[in-house]
């Protein structure tokens, strides 16, 4: 009956707390904290994300976790050319989980999490308000990273206009999401630098241009160093990540009973953030065919 269903949960809940969130214990509703730290957790969680292109493709609510942790990799995959509207499982025909719409979808499945907890928490109210941090951690979390992304080492309320006129720009020209903010890492503020790696994978040129000449006003406003920026820009911005076209050229000989493809890239993907020059070949722009591969849950 629904007692020993709220006793189940409770036991639940218990251990999620004792093992794994112990800092809910003397919260005046332990329950309402752990709903609150399972947000918290979920938002920053979904930054991280956001911020590498990444898409899970089967966000149902059974494959979310209490602790922030990104688990079911099924039908998952990292954005190639920009599209918010980027649909990575091929089951899901309404773009349900497209990579646009997966912070909405955590907070969604986190208002399902506070349904199934209610019962424990007590006062909806209360269940109500341990979801309003995701409103404000998300968008900073994310917004954190994106700066990192940028080089930015300081504040400026400028930021987010900076950032969105960059995403705009990037989905006009459907550009490569890695390979763009790989090679802004090379960006160079002098007065006569044509920053040419990063402006060709552009197609308005002018477009990137005028983009370009506020971002370098941004960097300047800091007193930005080009080689010191360059650095904690690769430390954040991955060359490499696991393209379908990698892991299907990796299975494709898997099944013929050869792993070294598997092997390689494994130790390659293992140092994502490493220039690994003799492996530049894993960073290229995916080939034409990779634009038609689909995966799903039983991939």
């Amino acid at each position: 009956g629904p007692e020993e269903g709220h006793d189940a949960l409770r036991r639940l809940a218990d251990f999620v707390i004792e093992h794994q969130m112990p800092e809910c214990r003397d919260a005046a509703n332990p329950y309402a904290a752990l709903l609150e730290t399972a947000t918290r957790r979920t938002a920053e969680l979904i930054a991280q994300w956001q911020a590498v292109g990444f898409c899970h493709g089967v966000m149902n609510t059974d494959n979310m976790s209490v602790l922030g942790l990104t688990i079911d990799y099924g039908p998952y995959g990292f954005l190639d050319a920009f599209d918010p509207g980027h649909i990575c499982n091929h089951s899901d025909e309404q773009g349900r989980y497209a990579y646009g719409r997966q912070p909405s979808v955590a907070f969604w499945n986190l208002h399902a999490l506070a349904q199934a907890l209610l019962p424990l928490i007590g006062e909806s109210d209360d269940a109500l308000a341990a979801l309003e941090p995701y409103k404000t951690v998300f968008p900073r979390a994310l917004m954190s990273r994106m700066r990192a992304k940028l080089g930015l080492a300081t504040e400026r309320d400028t930021d987010q206009a900076l950032v969105d006129a960059l995403m705009t720009r990037m989905a006009q020209d459907k550009v490569d999401f890695t390979i763009a903010f790989r090679r802004l890492s090379g960006f160079s503020t002098a007065d006569d630098a044509d920053n040419a790696a990063v402006r060709d994978v552009f197609i308005d040129r002018e477009g990137f241009d005028a983009w370009a000449r506020d971002y370098r006003d941004r960097l300047r406003a800091e007193s930005s160093v080009d080689a010191e920026r360059a650095v904690a820009m690769n430390r954040v911005n991955p060359k490499f990540v696991l393209r379908n076209h990698l892991a299907e050229q990796a299975i494709r000989q898997a099944r013929g009973d050869d792993f070294s493809e598997v092997q390689r890239l494994l130790k390659v993907l293992e140092r994502p953030f490493d220039e690994q020059p003799e492996h530049s070949a894993y960073a290229d722009f995916p080939p034409d065919w990779a634009q038609h591969i689909e995966v799903s849950c039983s991939s």
